[in-house]
């Protein structure tokens, strides 16, 4: 089966009815992260990150592990809130 979000020069391909519930799938397009969940309802979520330390990361990263690459951003950064 083909990934569920992919990037090409016509824009981005999303295949909802393939995704798991609170799974996040991402790709890269115009040099930003775009990711995208579905949640308990159904409904589709995206995000947009334009971060250059999280964009050059996310692309060398060999995994689509991209919620351990968020989580390593936010505690070098200190942006956990209280």
């Amino acid at each position: 089966m083909d990934y569920t979000v992919t990037a090409g020069p016509e824009g981005i391909k999303i295949q909802p009815e393939n995704m798991e519930v609170e799974k996040f799938y991402y790709c890269i397009f115009e040099e930003k992260v775009m990711l995208f969940f579905k949640d308990r309802n159904d409904l589709l979520n995206c995000y947009e990150i334009e971060e250059k330390e999280i964009v050059e990361e996310v692309k060398k990263s060999n995994s689509e592990d991209i919620e351990s690459i968020l989580q390593k951003y936010i505690d070098k950064n200190n942006l956990n809130s209280s």
